[in-house]
Formats: C-alpha cells, sequence, structure tokens
C-alpha cells in the first residue's frame, strides 16, 4: 500500500538547517556547505522506508528494477540492497531483475535539448510493462 501523502516528509530549507559542528564534513568541503540540509542518516533510513514500502506491493512475481545512470547509482544501489533485505506480502525475498539504462541531455554544463537512450529501440521493448521502480 503506498505511503498516504499526508505522512510525507517535507524538507523545508528555512526550517531545517543542521549545524556543521554536529557532522564529519570532508575538508575539500569546508568552504563550501554551510548547514546540511537533510543528514545522511535520515536518507538512508527513507530509503530503506521505500523498500519495505516497494517489497510489500509484491507477491513472488519478478520485478525489474531499472536505473537511470549516472547519476542514481548511488541510491539505485542503496535502494536495491535495502529491498534484497525487505519481505514480501508472503513473508518472502522480492526476485528481482536488475537492469540500466544511460539517459543524457547534457553537454558539459548544458542541456543540448535532446534526451538520448543508451538502449536499442528493442531493448527498451524488451523492458516495457516490466519496469516496477524506475529511479
Amino acid at each position: 500500500m503506498p505511503m498516504d501523502p499526508s505522512q510525507w516528509i517535507d524538507v523545508v530549507e528555512d526550517k531545517f538547517k543542521y549545524k556543521l559542528d554536529h557532522f564529519v564534513i570532508p575538508g575539500h568541503y569546508s568552504e563550501d556547505v554551510e548547514s546540511i540540509l537533510i543528514p545522511h542518516g535520515l536518507i538512508m533510513d527513507r530509503i530503506a522506508k521505500l523498500a519495505q514500502i516497494i517489497t510489500s506491493e509484491y507477491d513472488n512475481e519478478r520485478v525489474v528494477v531499472c536505473c537511470v545512470l549516472k547519476g542514481g547509482h548511488q541510491f539505485f544501489s542503496d535502494l536495491v540492497n535495502y529491498m534484497k533485505k525487505a519481505l514480501n506480502k508472503q513473508g518472502k525475498t522480492l526476485p528481482m531483475t536488475l537492469d540500466f539504462v544511460r539517459v543524457k541531455s547534457y553537454e558539459n554544463d548544458k542541456s543540448s535539448g535532446q534526451v538520448h537512450i543508451s538502449m536499442t529501440d528493442k531493448e527498451l521493448q524488451e523492458l516495457k510493462g516490466k519496469v516496477r521502480c524506475l529511479e
């Protein structure tokens, strides 16, 4: 069952600002960071919760989880690792297949105005209707 929007955590910059002295900040970031908006532990907890919600939605059907590279790889990795530990409706781990697609629309720091997908039309057709969690 999807989470009710009333239970979402709304992160508002003015409300959530943690002082730097509560965290270990790598030296090469010290001049650029003035506060922490969302601590890593909170992000990881929310990813674990999302994995539980997704996994609990399915019985034993195989789920294709697709990562959009390059930017989504760390979130995808964390999500899949939590999904591997979570249990589905039947109290079992969810069978998964992992897939990856590279989507590019930027050249250096400017949008090219065109989206390039690294999969062939045939590969995209094979995914059609199978992807349950697209990150």
